[in-house]
């Protein structure tokens, strides 16, 4: 028993050290995540703080949700964010609220995090023309449907809605 659970703490481990990677912000002096993440990068103390407060805090229109659960997830979807970003730490934690609500697997789901110049190592950031942070790009079939930039217009679960109802 205590081999597996060595095994399966190595296992976590080492996951987390492939994804979820951090560097030192210069322009901040504190850490930001950098390249391809997933959401255990927001149980760091470094983000759990604002990720946290903003995912307990959203109150997504339950209507809308349940419109967003019956399309069927056939969509791909990308955020390229900033953890130093005011608007990622306020958008990407109502996303996964949003998400979670509507019963979304993230199967077909990619995190990145980008530098303050917009870039990355991973997930192919220098072809996704990012100008602003956080951006939702949503795709079917490698066909772009739409984008969420920076902020949404109006609620983020509507601007998802639109998107993935087309």
């Amino acid at each position: 028993m205590k081999k597996l659970v060595l095994i399966l703490i190595i296992t976590v481990g080492i996951t987390y050290a492939q994804h979820n990677k951090m560097m030192l912000d210069e322009k901040s002096g504190k850490q930001m995540l950098i390249g391809i993440c997933d959401r255990t990068a927001f149980a760091d103390t470094n983000y759990s703080w604002w990720f946290n407060a903003e995912y307990d805090n959203y109150l997504p229109d339950s209507i809308v949700v349940a419109k967003i659960k019956t399309i069927e997830p056939t969509y791909k979807i990308k955020i390229v964010m900033a953890s130093w970003c005011s608007d990622s730490k306020r958008e990407v934690p109502r996303f996964y609220k949003i998400m979670d609500a509507a019963g979304y697997d993230y199967k077909n789901f990619e995190l990145v995090c980008v530098d303050r110049d917009k870039k990355c190592e991973e997930g192919e950031v220098d072809k996704l023309d990012i100008k602003f942070v956080p951006t939702f790009i949503f795709s079917k079939n490698d066909v772009e449907l739409g984008r969420i930039i920076e902020m949404p217009k109006g609620k983020l679960e509507e601007n998802i809605l639109e998107i993935v109802s087309n």
